[in-house]
């Protein structure tokens, strides 16, 4: 059968569109037989249920009506009455639909504009589709575009199959971009809006740099190198830090290049901004050491309760640690994930002299001796009453001038001393409704009850519902800046660990679980497969 010349121009500009937009040409056709039935409504009446369908391969198109087979009926426009199709098929029954083909109908210029928006939106909508489903899964990945226009700072970048922006926040200061530049950029985000897909691009984002690094170093591409960890102020200074899977390849070495060139195809790349590359280790003080280069560290104390490093450095180096404007600093606290304090040696020796002061008179003042003796006891090492409670005598004894009765006067003063503020606090912790039974729960004392009453935790069902972080604090990061918030022990020497055996006591009295769960638990922990090589 020939195809005539409108139907053979129907399926060319069906398979044009599908060319332009790159999507599946039965789309587009899908879309036509939506814009005619529409088109058609308006020759045979709203009302009625018009189907169109376009053959792909000839062009020919079909119309007709659907009738829905009732008893009575009361839209003449959808329905016939059963005895009407019974005479048509005997075969018909109630709720099956009768076609009706209907004559091909002329399009005006009303029902072809609004066939034409019909047609517009869905190819629109296909498309949109076609992008989103292309470029979410190529989050991660860095793309190149031409810039397509500059609006209010924010450059919207053309992919060829998609269109992309490049937020101001997300630009590298004073980076300029005009129509026809040509642009790098990392893909961190791709939402479904009401505008259609937005595929958002960064040229700040840490991982921009991990990528560009990927592409110059074919060690982090072949996974011999990895990138552990990256901090960027975006323009001016980053740190990233390697580490090799193979001791025969420095990971440094390797992502500078000879005499430069691979780190500096990157730096070219950033608008000039300065790396350095420093080699990961699992130690958090060496770590600490090589990322707040290229300053000298005299002296490292980590916290690792709550994440902080504290480093000592020579007084003409404190500068050249902190870096402008805080830089190097922050970068290494970015780097690590941990806050880092920085103090001169000049600094420290006068904390400690105050710390030392501090202790000195806290001993004065809980066991009544002279301000000799209590110095002595503080230039000992010892930094609490606890300490002197609970310490062997011997030790206490072999202090120079000391013998076993005034070792032995300082212990009791040291246990009567705490023995008092122990009977405050239960006094308190009685004060605030704070129940007897979670005296039960090893590790719990007075003055850790008197702070669980404080918020309201006053049994040992209270205890039980409460999770670690409720007691010892958590840290949050977020955009490179790090924030502490305090547990209800925040002024006591409690790990996470400690806390996390508290709570299990604490359900297991108060019913929640069972020493069989925790066998069971333990089980299953004894049987869980371990990598080889690592301790069982």
């Amino acid at each position: 059968m020939a195809v005539s010349a409108n139907r053979l121009e129907l399926l060319q500009i069906a398979d044009a569109v599908a060319r332009e937009k790159s999507i599946d040409r039965m789309i587009v056709i899908e879309s036509m037989q939506d814009a005619i039935e529409k088109a058609a409504k308006t020759r045979y009446g709203a009302e009625t249920n018009v189907r169109a369908e376009i053959n792909p391969k000839t062009g020919e198109l079909r119309l007709w009506r659907l009738l829905e087979i009732v008893e009575t009926v009361e839209e003449y426009g959808r329905q016939i009455s059963l005895k009407d199709a019974k005479a048509r098929n005997d075969a018909a029954k109630l709720g099956d639909f009768v076609t009706e083909p209907l004559p091909p109908i002329e399009f005006g210029r009303i029902a072809a504009q609004s066939a034409k928006q019909v047609i517009v939106q869905k190819v629109r909508d296909a498309e949109r589709d076609r992008m989103y489903d292309e470029y979410i899964n190529r989050i991660g990945e860095i793309v190149n575009g031409s810039v397509k226009r500059v609006e209010y700072g924010n450059v919207i970048v053309d992919l060829g199959r998609g269109e992309a922006i490049i937020r101001r926040d997300e630009l590298i200061p004073r980076e300029m971009y005009r129509y026809g530049d040509r642009v790098r950029a990392y893909i961190y985000d791709v939402r479904r809006e009401q505008r259609g897909p937005q595929i958002f691009l960064s040229r700040t984002h840490p991982q921009f740099m991990a990528k560009l690094f990927m592409q110059e170093v074919p060690e982090i591409y072949d996974g011999i190198i990895t990138i552990r960890s990256i901090a960027r102020d975006p323009g001016s200074r980053a740190k990233i830090a390697v580490t090799s899977n193979d001791s025969s390849v420095d990971p440094v070495g390797a992502c500078v290049g000879m005499r430069g060139s691979r780190v500096q195809a990157v730096v070219g790349e950033l608008q000039g901004e300065k790396i350095d590359i420093i080699p990961w280790t699992d130690s958090i003080a060496d770590l600490v050491v090589s990322a707040l280069q290229p300053a000298d560290v005299a002296k490292v104390v980590l916290d690792e309760q709550a994440e902080r490093i504290e480093v000592v450095v020579p007084d003409e180096q404190l500068s050249l640690a902190i870096g402008r404007r805080g830089q190097n600093v922050r970068l290494a606290s970015q780097l690590i994930g941990w806050d880092i304090d920085i103090l001169t040696e000049a600094e420290e020796s006068e904390r400690r002299q105050k710390e030392f002061t501090e202790r000195s008179a806290l001993f004065m003042q809980a066991l009544d001796v002279d301000e000799t003796l209590a110095q002595l006891l503080a230039s000992e090492g010892f930094s609490s009453v606890e300490e002197l409670a609970y310490i062997e005598l011997s030790e206490i004894a072999s202090i120079q001038g000391f013998d076993e009765e005034t070792a032995g006067e300082i212990q009791n003063r040291a246990t009567e001393y705490l023995a008092a503020i122990e009977r405050a606090h239960d006094e308190e912790r009685t004060a605030l409704g704070v129940l007897d039974e979670l005296y039960e729960i090893p590790g719990l004392n007075a003055a850790m009850l008197v702070a669980l009453g404080k918020e309201g935790i006053k049994s040992v069902d209270d205890f039980a519902g409460c999770a670690s972080d409720d007691l010892v604090g958590w840290t949050e990061r977020k955009d490179g800046d790090v924030k502490r918030f305090d547990g209800t022990f925040k002024d006591f020497p409690v790990s996470r660990e400690e806390a996390e055996e508290m709570i299990l006591q604490a359900r297991l009295k108060a019913g929640w679980i069972t020493e069989a769960d925790l066998a069971a638990q333990d089980g299953q922990a004894d049987d869980a497969p371990t990598q080889e090589g690592a301790p069982a």
